[in-house]
């Protein structure tokens, strides 16, 4: 058991009440956690005024979805609920699929190995309050933290979002950015500073990450955090100088499906942008400088699009006082993600929730971007499910991104209906993840049969 894992658990005993253990005693508390955290085996019974298919955009009436354990058994008008099932009535609201977000930091500080990994976990259990069942953590920024996270919210020792993480991504331009913070030297091995200076060497980074337990492995092809000063040319034109060449991009996104493992790619544009979309990564991210040509790219190689709005509209007033009020990096997300719908560029929710400016659990407001820049509300919903699901690595598209029967019982619900006003994804308000109620602020009537 990692230390990060030994740390969980001690957390877990001491919010239960109870005192911090030795690992002599872990079992019991891990037995304990597991308890609380794992679904009933009574059948549940949701009861949906509206429930919106994922599937096919259409947004259906009085549905009823059947849970056993954590997950769907069916879902129809016509269902019938078994006498002794638990009735969970959500027929004034609109119910709908768990949302994933394939873009987030959940490490935001901490001065100590322990506050950098409770913060982590605060943030995945904001995200999921939000609604947001399924998160991709984009960059743990040093370390692997994320990867025991993620285990031990699979193990049920924790509640927390389904997570795929990156862990320490290979960012050869990181040197004095997250690696030198002085608030995170105590990590070893911090720096993401990785050689990947050659193929070969691209090669040995990815194989020495993978044996970190990632699911993904994160490139950065564009210098954008030397500082906003060197960000813009006089031009108001993005610097976006490249940071790896595309034989070495090529290389790491080979390396990495050798190994079963998905690459994603942080990127402006330039030549950067050009390699990661060459060599056909799986995530390209932010795409500021897309254009005609990296739209056929996208289109040929059947690449979706994470465009991250959210820490762009955090970074809007500093690029325009740089710019002198000429141009942003929000602005050029805009018109990079007009050019995508435009073509029918398969676009994927993305936040970039990181930090107090960009922050966890408001993910939601990105969907009203989306509608204002020529999405239909269907469309808009639709990036945060089955497309998103389908990016995730191990075929996750058969078990999050819609309610189906054998999927997973991740299940939200808002008061009001998002297809005539998107805003009710900012203000979610009951949230169910596999069958267990997380959040829930509707005050549903629960019966104990389907006869009362």
């Amino acid at each position: 058991m990692r230390w990060h894992a030994r740390l969980i658990v001690a957390f877990v005993v001491a919010i239960a009440g109870g005192p911090v253990v030795s690992l002599k005693s872990q079992e019991g508390a891990q037995t304990q956690a597991r308890k609380f955290l794992t679904p009933s085996t009574q059948v549940v019974a949701v009861r949906a005024g509206r429930l919106f298919d994922a599937k096919s955009g259409n947004m259906l009436n009085n549905q009823v979805v059947l849970i056993k354990g954590d997950r769907i058994s069916e879902i129809g008008a016509a269902v019938q609920i078994p006498r002794e099932a638990k009735v969970i009535d959500l027929s004034s609201a609109t119910v709908l699929p768990g949302m994933i977000d394939t873009h987030v930091h959940v490490n935001t500080g901490g001065e100590t190995a322990a506050q950098r990994t409770l913060i982590a976990l605060a943030n995945a259990q904001t995200d999921l309050d939000a609604g947001f069942t399924t998160v991709l953590d984009m960059d743990s920024r040093g370390g692997f933290n994320t990867v025991d996270l993620r285990d031990a919210i699979n193990a049920g020792l924790l509640q927390g979002p389904r997570m795929q993480v990156v862990g320490q991504s290979l960012n050869q331009r990181a040197t004095n950015y997250y690696a030198d913070s002085q608030s995170l030297r105590f990590l070893e091995g911090l720096t993401e500073n990785k050689n990947v200076n050659s193929p070969w060497l691209a090669r040995a980074a990815v194989r020495e990450t993978k044996l970190h337990g990632v699911d993904w492995v994160k490139i950065y092809t564009t210098q954008d955090f030397v500082g906003t000063m060197h960000m813009w040319k006089p031009d108001a034109t993005l610097v976006a100088s490249p940071s790896l060449t595309l034989e070495e991009v090529e290389a790491i996104v080979d390396e990495a499906h050798r190994l079963g493992l998905k690459v994603a790619c942080h990127t402006y544009g330039g030549e950067g942008m050009n390699s990661c979309l060459t060599a056909g990564v799986d995530a390209p991210n932010h795409l500021l400088e897309l254009d005609d040509a990296g739209v056929k790219i996208l289109l040929q190689k059947k690449l979706p699009f994470v465009v991250t709005l959210d820490d762009l509209i955090a970074l809007e007033k500093e690029d325009m006082r740089e710019t002198g009020g000429r141009n942003s990096r929000f602005r050029l997300a805009e018109q990079a993600f007009k050019r995508a719908l435009a073509a029918g560029v398969t676009i994927v929710f993305g936040s970039g929730a990181t930090s107090a400016a960009v922050p966890h659990g408001k993910q939601g407001d990105q969907f009203k971007y989306y509608a204002k820049w020529g999405m239909t509300p269907t469309q808009a919903l639709q990036t945060a499910y089955l497309p998103a699901a389908h990016m995730l690595n191990y075929g996750w598209e058969n078990q999050v991104g819609s309610i189906e029967k054998g999927k997973f019982a991740d299940i939200i619900a808002v008061s009001g209906n998002p297809l005539a006003d998107i805003t009710e994804m900012e203000r979610v308000k009951f949230v169910m993840k596999g069958g267990l109620i997380v959040r829930d602020d509707l005050r549903p009537t629960v019966a104990s049969s389907a006869g009362r």
